[in-house]
């Protein structure tokens, strides 16, 4: 393996991690402000850290007139259209559900990558992909599983999810010309605008008359630091190397961490079920990235 791949898995991982523990931090946030109210939040801090940051060290890139609607369409799948869909739809649907709906991400990211990125789909690939997919089931299904959810609910669900990979397909074509922290800058300073005429019509009030705790606060500021930043900014390096299959089969990561940072913050036990999942999608992965050597 390479020096550029292994810097690739080491930032895809991490930011896996961030968007793991942004579950836990969402439900604190959830305590005073409602869904729409803590993206919205969220995303004004983290636009106004990272211009910042781009204006004070002097790297902030003016975008070309010609990538406007990229940068346009990029934040309409991210942060607009999946927040949306994730948001209202864990509303409808258990969150069992959700984590089957979402962790079938690697196998749309396949194949829209194939379709639209001629992108090569190894068998290996294919492999790796099953078994993590397979692992990611062992750690979710308990006492078996019977399906009693809302269509809508689902329907939300996969509009996340479709999200996602629009987002990945776009952000392939982004990443090629500028860099990772002014992509993520500009796409969260669109999304703030975006939000902002729902967050007006259904949230404000609720949020003059709320009591707003320093949890909920905190959990907001970590949300916009590691979840809506620094997460989005390490995924974007690795995409660039790693392609839009490779970089989406580590989504199915982010359950094993969440089961993990639950049991280590929140004293939630992780039996042998979850276990045994936990280790079949880090098999998956591997397998995934195992190329074969050229005779």
């Amino acid at each position: 393996m390479s020096k550029i791949n292994k810097s690739s898995i080491i930032f895809i991982i991490a930011s896996m991690i961030c968007w793991a523990f942004s579950f836990v931090w969402v439900k604190v946030a959830y305590e005073s402000f409602g869904p729409i109210t803590t993206v919205f939040l969220r995303l004004i801090i983290s636009a106004v850290l990272l211009f910042v940051f781009l204006i004070i060290s002097r790297r902030l890139t003016k975008i070309k007139k010609e990538d406007y609607k990229l940068i346009l369409l990029l934040s309409f799948f991210e942060p607009f259209m999946y927040f949306m869909g994730e948001s209202f739809g864990m509303q409808l649907v258990s969150s069992t559900l959700a984590a089957v709906i979402i962790s079938t991400i690697p196998l749309f990211a396949t194949l829209f990558a194939f379709l639209f990125l001629k992108e090569r789909i190894t068998p290996l690939a294919i492999i790796g992909m099953a078994i993590s997919f397979f692992g990611v089931g062992t750690m979710i299904f308990e006492n078996g599983f019977e399906l009693k959810a809302s269509l809508l609910g689902i329907l939300l669900m996969f509009v996340a999810v479709l999200s996602t990979i629009g987002y990945s397909l776009t952000l392939k074509k982004v990443a090629e010309k500028y860099s990772p922290v002014n992509i993520i800058a500009y796409q969260n300073f669109v999304g703030i605008f975006m939000f902002l005429p729902f967050f007006m019509m259904w949230e404000y009030k609720e949020v003059q008359e709320a009591t707003l705790t320093s949890n909920s606060w905190w959990a907001i500021i970590q949300l916009a630091v590691f979840a809506s930043s620094l997460a989005f900014i390490l995924f974007t390096k690795a995409l660039k190397n790693l392609g839009v299959t490779k970089s989406n089969m580590f989504i199915n990561l982010i359950p094993v961490f969440t089961a993990i940072f639950a049991w280590w913050l929140r004293g939630d036990v992780i039996d042998g079920q979850k276990a045994i999942g936990i280790v079949i999608v880090v098999s998956g992965l591997f397998v995934s990235q195992i190329k074969k050597k050229k005779q």
